[in-house]
């Protein structure tokens, strides 16, 4: 596919705005560690809303919703819209929390909640493995989804792409490197309206082709089970013309936003996400930017991509399963006119550097706060340290970047990488979201529960031979037992420790032997609004999506049931949030 002058004079505009922003706000990300890595804690709550929903549009999101769409129907998404539940969680119960805890990483958080050895150990490993083990596989997926647009859309053989995906990383990294969270954030605003634009455009394009002939015509020419927003569960997929999925994989997917961790959705925060919380200029910021971003990822943008996906399975109805999400692509060829290809090239390459850049900067921020600073760094008098680390930041920025790029030309499939990751995470989240909430978990649980998962699923896949879902339930239940063991067997954290902890973040939950028995009756009345709010909002953004997605589909006589449902959710979270201290600000201390 040829692009013409003007094509490549809105790419080009794009890249020299991206790079003039890292350009702007390099001297402001310099100041410091904080300034560098998490704004100098000063983002409102838009910015980081924003910027948390352009990170997880990457280059690979349109094209994985193409393939889910394509194999099971409008209701393959519950693969991922299961674990608004647990953005949810987050929201209500961690946000401010992590705001709260005033730390730089999420890694940091470990030795502020547990003590001993353990704590440091673990402190290291995650920072390791998170940062730069896990960081550089999910990089890696991102840069192959780039690279089968960049195959599919110009017809560039496999083995050149590596080329271009490395020039688009290169100047990612250069921007991000330069300018910190501070432009990494910006940016993502600018790449987050020009990705959705490209979007918006192309479902409407394609939908009022001839070939479709409108949302009218599309409805006709499918089967009601490609549009049916919930799974038809059986024993069996794919029966006959219904689309279906087993009973086994409808349980994985509605369990995996509270026992797996998964980048983007950790149970309880953590990640980019969590160093968003903790750019926020305040609590209250954290909470609503937060809010924000669970409603927009998961309600409001997938539209775009699920109009597209579902015109695929007419318009390419002899793709593959495995290759259904090339139909997207293919969709772009076809449909852009002259100009449009550059704006949905650029918005292409925004989606992919809004999550490139935060991956570094977040991947970065664990190598040089807890590993560097923490271990291996000891400051030297008259030297302003401060300044030291933002060059290891950057440096250590473009370290990543190159290991990634490594990476990525070993990698085949991205649902290979995802599988791995989900199953290698399953079980650690009821730990992730209990360190909050009970002050018996300990460092040991955490280190037992990140293990445990790689000695079952490699028990499940390379001696039962069992593939997602079956070894996931194998690999909770053994994760579970493990951690469960070694929490009672081992002792909890020093005394000290947890009461500075529950001092500091005043955690709701079980944490009797350091709070009184006032505190702990309004503990209580606080857990059951939270749980109020958490649960209406919960209906309330599922309302909204189902909403738009019959108004789009012109399904007019559902329309009063999710208004109806998304209003009265959204009265109950109001009133549930004006009687609870989610807005509360704590000044204090101990």
């Amino acid at each position: 596919m040829k692009l013409e002058l003007i094509d490549w004079a809105i790419i080009i505009i794009y890249l020299l705005i991206s790079l003039s922003i890292g350009l702007y706000f390099r001297k402001q990300a310099g100041k410091s560690l904080t300034d560098y890595f998490l704004s100098g804690r000063k983002l409102p709550w838009y910015v980081a809303g924003i910027s948390m929903v352009a990170t997880t549009f990457a280059a690979d999101t349109p094209l994985a919703v193409t393939e889910l769409v394509g194999q099971n129907g409008i209701s393959g998404n519950w693969l991922w819209w299961n674990m608004l539940m647990g953005g949810m969680l987050t929201t209500f119960f961690f946000a401010k929390l992590w705001r709260r805890a005033d730390i730089l990483t999420e890694a940091e958080f470990i030795e502020l909640r547990y003590s001993g050895k353990e704590a440091s150990f673990l402190r290291g490993f995650k920072a390791a493995y998170l940062g730069l083990f896990m960081n550089v596989l999910i990089i890696a997926w991102v840069n192959v989804a780039l690279a089968t647009l960049i195959e599919v859309f110009f017809g560039i053989p496999r083995g050149e792409t590596w080329m271009y995906v490395g020039a688009a990383m290169l100047i990612t990294a250069l921007y991000s490197s330069l300018s910190g969270l501070w432009g990494v954030a910006v940016t993502d605003m600018v790449q987050f309206v020009l990705a959705m634009t490209g979007s918006i455009v192309l479902a409407v394009l394609v939908i009022q082709s001839d070939k479709i002939g409108g949302i009218s015509g599309l409805t006709r020419q499918l089967p009601d089970s490609a549009l049916n927003f919930f799974p038809q569960i059986g024993m069996s997929e794919n029966i006959g013309t219904t689309l279906t999925i087993t009973v086994a994989s409808f349980f994985a997917y509605m369990s995996i936003w509270f026992m797996s961790w998964y980048p983007g959705a950790e149970p309880g925060g953590g990640g980019y996400v969590a160093q968003r919380m903790m750019s926020a200029r305040s609590e209250k910021d954290s909470v609503w930017a937060t809010l924000f971003f669970q409603i927009a990822h998961y309600a409001i943008r997938p539209w775009p991509w699920i109009i597209v996906a579902l015109a695929c399975i007419v318009l390419y109805p002899d793709l593959s399963d495995t290759d259904k999400k090339l139909g997207y692509v293919m969709a772009m060829q076809e449909f852009l006119p002259i100009g449009l290809k550059g704006l949905m090239i650029a918005a292409f390459l925004a989606a992919y550097m809004s999550t490139i850049s935060t991956q570094l900067n977040w991947g970065a921020s664990y190598i040089v706060n807890d590993l560097y600073k923490r271990f291996l760094h000891q400051p030297k008098e008259n030297v302003d340290s401060e300044k030291t680390y933002v060059t290891a930041g950057r440096i250590v920025t473009l370290i990543i970047m190159a290991v990634a790029l490594v990476v990525t030309l070993f990698i085949e499939t991205i649902s290979g990488v995802w599988s791995f990751i989900i199953e290698c995470g399953a079980g650690l989240g009821m730990v992730l979201i209990l360190r909050w909430l009970w002050w018996r978990i300990n460092a040991w649980s955490e280190i037992s529960a990140t293990i445990a998962p790689f000695i079952a699923y490699g028990f499940s896949k390379f001696v039962l031979g069992l593939e997602f879902p079956n070894s996931f339930f194998i690999t909770v239940g053994f994760t579970t037992v493990v951690w469960l063991l070694v929490t009672f067997i081992t002792s909890p954290s020093d005394h000290k420790t947890l009461e500075h902890f529950y001092n500091k973040i005043k955690p709701l939950g079980s944490w009797g032997p350091f709070s009184n028995r006032d505190q702990n009756t309004g503990n209580t009345k606080e857990l059951l609004l939270l749980i109020v709010a958490w649960l209406s909002a919960t209906v309330m953004t599922y309302s909204i999506l189902f909403f738009i997605g019959d108004y789009i589909l012109q399904h007019n006589s559902n329309l009063i049931t999710w208004g109806a449902s998304g209003i009265t959710s959204f009265v109950i979270l109001y009133f549930s949030i004006q009687n609870s201290n989610l807005f509360q600000e704590k000044t204090e201390t101990n």
